[in-house]
């Protein structure tokens, strides 16, 4: 059984003073479900779980009066005796939350009942809106978190390592001091695994009970159609064949030794006006970030981003790898990576940075200057660049020589390394990436 952070997150939410229903946002199949009744049936006596997919007779249960008694009134007349609503003890769980506009509505009603404590889920929240009708959405009355497929330390927990590695490792970064060459070589391996495998429940339930890559590239590729049939599905007509074109190009995009996206890539003449919107479709669904071009390299990063010039990365790093060849994930696990290389690691801390809740931001200049990553690190601007196995930093050294020019002073690189410094530069194995919170 995967153990999720989320549930030290619903935790705190259920023992605060005033809490607001919540709702857990994410891409599909990201666990959200799951994780959401394993909590409620472990922290309530009473839980009713309402899927609004699954049985549509649950969606005129709130239609008419929003009054909780009314709504309680009506979900009982159709669960019968296969729920009980006590007051203070129960937990409703509300899936596929955008199936139903006004449940979203109810939730201000919920609110300011308070007998019960509500969690909802939904998948497409951002792009599906709710019919065609507007939905009233309770605003201050309700707690939206974003859940997302298992990070790489979850990973870690899946694959058995304990607390007291984690805890050994997490010392090393802090003292900056090299880390043991056993552990080392063990992490190495496991991050290279969670390059191949991601974070997709499913995905690393096959290769934690089978260690078999090809069962696990046939799980990750029914996520991807299914995603592909989720474009078909809730898109507008006009926009299905170009959120198509722009989630497909991906691997195109990145491959490339400039991977700014480019709309030339999708089609000739192509222009912001016509796919952008595709863009926004395909992240607010869960499946990608953008990554941001500065104008300099100054904080506040969000304010100097460059919001037209950005590169796009799969949320995920084994649905990415799914999207290449059938053998990627051989490749990647023999090390044999050719041009895909720096998208695969740039993908990689991509994956890890987002898992994390950061914004992702480069700097690029035109004569040819860029940096993989900029972070707001302990308080400072700080560079990242990302190499697959080792390299020469150039980019970010010149920076470093320029701080009159560029006002930064650190930096941090991250490959197949062990824990050193060195002219203001801090290297580190890439498996210590989910530490740099």
């Amino acid at each position: 059984m995967l153990h999720r952070k989320i549930e030290s997150v619903l935790l705190d939410w259920k023992n605060s003073e005033e809490k607001t229903p919540v709702i857990i946002k994410g891409c599909r199949q990201c666990g959200k479900t799951f994780s959401v009744l394993q909590f409620a049936n472990k922290y309530y006596k009473n839980v009713v779980y309402i899927n609004f997919f699954e049985n549509r007779n649950f969606i005129s249960a709130f239609e008419g009066s929003l009054d909780v008694d009314t709504i309680v009134m009506n979900l009982s007349s159709i669960l019968l005796t296969k729920a009980r609503f006590v007051p203070y003890e129960t937990c409703i769980i509300l899936d596929e939350l955008q199936e139903c506009g006004n449940a979203r509505t109810s939730l201000k009603f919920f609110k300011i009942d308070g007998r019960y404590d509500v969690i909802c889920t939904g998948s497409l929240l951002g792009v599906k809106g709710y019919g065609d009708d507007p939905v009233s959405i309770p605003v201050g009355y309700e707690t939206t978190i974003q859940m997302y497929p298992l990070d790489f330390e979850e990973f870690l927990w899946a694959n058995g390592v304990n607390k007291s590695v984690t805890d050994y490792v997490e010392k090393c970064f802090n003292e900056e001091t090299p880390v043991n060459a056993s552990v080392h070589s063990t992490l190495r391996s496991l991050l290279l695994q969670y390059v191949v495998v991601g974070g997709m429940p499913n995905a690393v339930n096959t290769f934690v009970s089978s260690h078999d890559f090809r069962r696990v590239q046939i799980v990750q590729q029914n996520i991807v159609s299914a995603y592909k049939d989720d474009m078909v599905k809730y898109a507008s007509r006009e926009d299905k064949s170009c959120i198509r074109q722009c989630f497909e190009s991906i691997p195109k995009q990145l491959s490339k030794e400039n991977k700014k996206f480019q709309y030339s890539v999708l089609k000739k003449g192509g222009t912001a006006s016509r796919f952008l919107g595709s863009i926004q479709w395909i992240e607010d669904a869960g499946i990608t970030v953008r990554c941001y071009n500065l104008n300099t390299t100054e904080l506040p990063l969000a304010g100097n981003a460059i919001d037209d010039v950005f590169k796009v990365y799969m949320i995920d790093s084994g649905l990415f790898i799914s999207m290449l060849e059938d053998d990627a994930y051989a490749d990647v696990l023999q090390g044999n990576l050719y041009g895909y290389k720096g998208a695969i690691f740039e993908n990689l801390v991509a994956d890890i940075f987002s898992k994390m809740g950061r914004k992702l931001y480069y700097f690029h200049k035109d004569s040819g200057l860029e940096v993989d990553f900029v972070i707001k690190y302990k308080g400072k601007c700080t560079l990242v660049e990302v190499k697959a196995n080792s390299g020469n930093i150039k980019a970010a050294k010149t920076i470093l020589k320029h701080p009159e020019k560029y006002h930064v002073s650190d930096a941090i690189k991250l490959g197949d390394y062990n824990v050193g410094r060195e002219n203001g530069v801090l290297t580190l194995p890439t498996y210590m990436t989910y530490l740099l919170r």
